[in-house]
């Protein structure tokens, strides 16, 4: 699932907006994330920033008496954390951009305490119909993550399965 990035640094004023909308529709707020192990669809209106407004408007039409909200704000552990593992797997400089993982790594430090990722869920008929909506900078922030974590499977790979006692 790929969330929709947008503009804005921090998105807490549209948390906000989010909640005024959802609780001006009659609906409840359910604070849960979605996981995928779930079942799902992703709202897809990329060119829509404002497409929130129509799933929570869709929600409604479809029934739904709650919405489920979930948000990801940026911890300064969690920055310390990827820069440190950024540093033990010895990252190259991009050719392309100029600059390292590991500079993008310490640049998040600048986003600490911001939202960076919100989701809206409800269910109907045994799915659950998602809207996700992220910063540039947390878009990022999961790329290197994932990188980390694919580096970090091949570097700790366990080699004595294939011999035998």
């Amino acid at each position: 699932m790929n969330p929709l990035p947008i503009h804005s640094d921090n998105l807490a004023s549209t948390k906000d907006d989010m909640v005024a909308f959802i609780e001006g529709h009659g609906m409840r707020r359910v604070p849960a994330h979605v996981g995928e192990d779930v079942p799902s669809i992703l709202w897809d209106d990329e060119d829509n920033p404002d497409s929130w407004k129509d799933f929570v408007e869709t929600a409604r039409a479809a029934g739904a008496t709650f919405i489920t909200m979930s948000e990801n704000v940026l911890e300064k552990e969690d920055v310390e954390i990827l820069i440190e593992e950024v540093r033990d797997q010895s990252y190259t400089l991009d050719t392309e951009t100029g600059s390292s993982e590991l500079d993008e790594a310490q640049s998040l430090v600048a986003h600490v305490g911001k939202i960076g990722h919100l989701q809206l869920g409800f269910p109907h008929q045994g799915v659950m119909f998602l809207h996700q909506t992220s910063t540039e900078w947390y878009e990022r922030y999961q790329q290197l993550l994932d990188t980390v974590d694919e580096l970090g499977g091949v570097v700790f790979e366990d080699d004595d399965e294939d011999e035998e006692p």
